[in-house]
């Protein structure tokens, strides 16, 4: 099992969206590594750290669970889509997404300045500056931490 943190604007789609509808393609990433990650290292059942990004504050809200892999994002195709690719056909897509499931909100908000403060988590790519990848990967060590930290058992090993 791998350990991910994916990033959204709570205002565009948050851990309450994806709470009410329990399962969600994760649309619009237009950034080659994160797709890259999504489309050749994410597995079924990868848990992922859910968040808000640009928001006051920023941080982890809860939990996701991935639910299916090797998914053409549909708003490629959609010309009235602003993730629209003319490039792209349903042929030949060139983005790639995973659907997420709804696990669990934590107790309690884990803001970013929180996240910081914990030299143990030092190699969390959302602490460094300029590390703006919106999906990234997270070592069983920082996901358990974060998840204690959100009093949330997680499924970290």
């Amino acid at each position: 099992m791998q350990y991910w943190l994916m990033k959204s604007e709570p205002d565009v789609y948050s851990l309450a969206d994806l709470e009410r509808e329990q399962h969600t393609i994760w649309d619009g990433v237009r950034n080659y590594q994160a797709r890259n990650l999504m489309r050749d290292s994410m597995q079924v059942g990868d848990q992922v750290l859910f968040y808000h990004s640009n928001a006051r504050p920023p941080g982890v809200a809860g939990l996701a669970t991935v639910a299916q892999t090797g998914l053409a994002d549909p708003s490629q195709f959609d010309p009235q889509s602003p993730y629209f690719d003319p490039k792209a056909s349903p042929d030949n897509p060139r983005w790639i997404t995973v659907k997420l499931s709804y696990q669990d909100r934590f107790k309690r908000f884990v803001p970013l300045d929180e996240l910081k403060a914990h030299p143990e988590l030092s190699e969390l790519m959302v602490i460094r500056r300029g590390a703006r990848l919106s999906v990234q990967p997270v070592s069983a060590a920082d996901f358990k931490l974060i998840c204690q930290l959100g009093n949330s058992p997680g499924t970290g090993s």
